[in-house]
């Protein structure tokens, strides 16, 4: 488990559907050591605050292994490390395995894992595609956030060591089916309107599914 490209950003305007916005999506490969602070890595900056950024929104990963995925679905695309706006490029963690709460280290700092990415209509900007949200979506290869637990300096090949494993269990893929083709599972809703480590927002909404489905 280890980071394979570190990719930061600052906002940039471009121009989609005949208007400018503010995005920073693109992120590009630095090298050497990156101080990791309790907002976002050094050199990077999210665009728009509203939806991006906050505390269980620090720092964003993707798995390099889904970028295999990726060049297959759309072989007329480059994909250099950062092209889905990660901070992360990772190998040997991913969607499956991780849960919501697992905390690790990297270099000298602490991350705790929060929640899978939701995809916004920037993506289709990166990918310059008006279908490539419900793509991303549908393929459930969504990458996953960290927040900070102990800031640090962390660097291009630094290994990721897992200190804790949530004992709630519930996994980044999970709170992606809730969200997508498993609306109504009930036993898996109420695992994750009780993991205490999910964000407040995603437990509300579960507990309201729930509500309804109940």
């Amino acid at each position: 488990m280890r980071v394979v490209s570190i990719n930061v950003g600052l906002p940039r305007k471009v121009r989609w559907k005949k208007r400018v916005v503010s995005t920073s999506i693109f992120k590009e490969p630095v090298s050497g050591p990156v101080r990791l602070l309790e907002d976002n890595l050094e050199g990077d900056k999210q665009a728009d605050l509203r939806v991006h950024g906050g505390p269980t929104k620090v720092v964003y990963a993707y798995p390099s292994e889904d970028y295999v995925f990726w060049r297959e679905e759309l072989p007329e695309m480059e994909f250099p490390w950062g092209t889905f706006g990660e901070n992360l490029t990772t190998e040997g963690l991913d969607e499956e395995s991780l849960h919501i709460g697992d905390v690790l280290r990297l270099g000298s700092a602490t991350l705790i894992v929060t929640e899978p990415r939701m995809p916004c209509f920037k993506l289709g900007i990166r990918f310059g595609r008006e279908d490539m949200v419900k793509r991303f979506l549908e393929a459930q290869r969504t990458g996953f956030y960290f927040g900070v637990e102990q800031t640090g300096t962390v660097e291009e090949g630094d290994r990721f060591e897992l200190l804790s494993e949530d004992a709630q269990g519930l996994k980044v893929a999970d709170v992606t089916r809730l969200y997508t083709t498993a609306k109504n599972d009930t036993a898996l809703l109420t695992k994750a309107v009780e993991t205490d480590s999910l964000p407040a927002s995603w437990r509300e909404h579960f507990e309201r599914r729930l509500d309804k489905v109940g």
